[in-house]
């Protein structure tokens, strides 16, 4: 496990020194994440100005409340409704900045994967073809997300445990759903079902997560998905074309 875990933090290190070997893969794998950070950018900001309705239209049911008893359950849904956000954040990003930047990061990944030796019989993505399996798998992948959210969130108040288990738990399904979505390119180039993606990663979690919480943690640092995304990229598709072929010298 510990092997698989460093092994996977390896893939991560390369796909830093597979895309900035290239200024062209820099510029190509930024551009999808720069328009994405305007998007969330002003997403956040509509959020930000807006949280106060938010939590008034979601505490309706307290209408009939104190003014104290109805402000404190106000606040308390406001600063869940933000922290949510942020935990779904990275996800998010990744995921937009994947559907808009399809063909990019494709360029990415088919480049990667010439390197490493090719793959014969490959499909063309294409944008919106790339555009509705993102879309699909994002929607599937943020869902799971907020079910295992909910849980994770009443568990947050038990002493102790809410203030170190629950994060570190949080922080590894999320990056794990990021493992997932990060490894989507390679995947459907090879015609293979998300269904399938998820299997196949799954018979090597600690590796996925060894690629993933790093990614997801550097992702958290403004601005920083701007450079760890494409990065990311293509390191997730390294890691798909070891699970795919078996080729462990693709982890060197």
């Amino acid at each position: 496990m510990i092997k698989d875990f460093g092994a996977g933090f390896g893939l991560l290190l390369r796909g830093f020194r597979l895309v900035f070997s290239s200024p062209k893969r820099v510029l190509v794998g930024a551009l999808p994440a720069v328009i994405t950070v305007v998007l969330m950018i002003v997403g956040w900001t509509l959020l930000a100005t807006n949280i106060d309705s938010i939590a008034d239209w979601l505490t309706g049911f307290a209408d009939s409340w104190s003014d104290t008893a109805k402000n404190v359950v106000q606040v308390a849904v406001g600063i869940s409704v933000i922290a949510a956000v942020l935990g779904l954040s990275v996800l998010l990003f990744t995921a937009i900045t994947l559907m808009i930047g399809g063909p990019f990061y494709e360029y990415i990944a088919e480049e990667v994967e010439d390197e490493l030796g090719g793959v014969p019989g490959t499909e063309q993505v294409g944008f919106w073809r790339g555009f509705v399996v993102g879309l699909r798998s994002t929607i599937l992948l943020v869902g799971v997300s907020v079910l295992f959210a909910i849980p994770l969130f009443l568990c947050g108040f038990i002493p102790v445990v809410g203030q170190t288990v629950v994060p570190v738990l949080g922080v590894c399904i999320n990056a794990y759903l990021l493992g997932i979505e990060l490894t989507g390119i390679p995947f459907t180039r090879r015609g293979r079902t998300f269904k399938q993606r998820r299997q196949i990663l799954a018979t090597r979690r600690s590796m996925v997560l060894g690629f993933a919480v790093p990614t997801y943690l550097l992702c958290l640092i403004p601005l920083a998905a701007l450079v760890v995304i494409p990065a990311a990229m293509a390191g997730g598709t390294v890691l798909a074309h070891r699970l795919l072929t078996g080729d462990r010298a693709t982890t060197a």
